[in-house]
């Protein structure tokens, strides 16, 4: 008997795995993490049909869900092992952190929207992700009850490096974020913090929502 076609979600996630290894992405681990997070499963029901499509989409409370290729360069960036306690801060849907529980011992991820935080607890809650805490809080400020972090990733353009990040990121820890002006040109920096300093490299040209301070008092 001939086997049945793939259904629609299937043929869009083995595109957009060829499409991320065509635009340079190498890690296997990070491959795999992607190919095992059902990233439909995080977007709004209009958009379930594109969500593999290599584009940012929108979520509640004016935010994104960004798109597959900034979401695996992001994560390869953060060269995560399996002992690593990560800190992300701004959780959004909760695809990014699904992506890290999959790489990572512990993830810890701080979201200001509260409606945003309650789905996204949901959705990983259903996708039996157990260590992944998502809380209600300032992103700026972080997590520092949780800390030191051995991986810090931000999801929103900061315009300076927030300071109490990099405290709570542990010796030999790395920082992953989009840097700059919500109006002017962005990048993704990479911090790599030692005992002698934190080094800096830029990295790719990125567009991202602002990382706003404090919680928000609605939504």
């Amino acid at each position: 008997m001939p086997k049945s076609p793939p259904h629609e979600p299937d043929v869009g996630r083995m595109e957009f795995l060829l499409t991320l290894r065509r635009r340079g992405i190498g890690d296997q681990a990070v491959l795999r993490a992607l190919d095992e997070v059902p990233r439909e499963r995080f977007v709004e029901g209009d958009f379930t049909d594109i969500a593999y499509a290599d584009q940012a989409l929108p979520i509640a409370c004016g935010q994104t869900i960004s798109q597959p290729y900034v979401v695996a360069y992001m994560t390869e960036q953060l060269a995560l092992r399996p002992h690593h306690r990560v800190l992300e801060v701004g959780t959004g849907s909760g695809y990014q952190a699904a992506v890290l529980s999959r790489l990572a011992r512990e993830v810890v991820s701080v979201e200001r929207y509260r409606t945003l935080t309650e789905q996204a607890r949901g959705r990983l809650q259903a996708l039996g992700l157990t260590n992944v805490e998502v809380v209600v809080g300032d992103g700026f400020a972080g997590v520092p009850a949780r800390a030191p972090y051995d991986r810090i990733i931000v999801t929103a353009a900061a315009e300076q490096v927030p300071p109490a990040l990099l405290d709570q990121l542990a010796d030999n820890g790395v920082m992953v974020l989009p840097l700059g002006p919500q109006d002017g040109a962005q990048h993704i920096i990479k911090l790599t913090k030692s005992s002698t300093g934190v080094t800096r490299e830029n990295l790719i040209a990125v567009r991202f929502v602002p990382l706003l301070p404090g919680q928000a008092r609605e939504l």
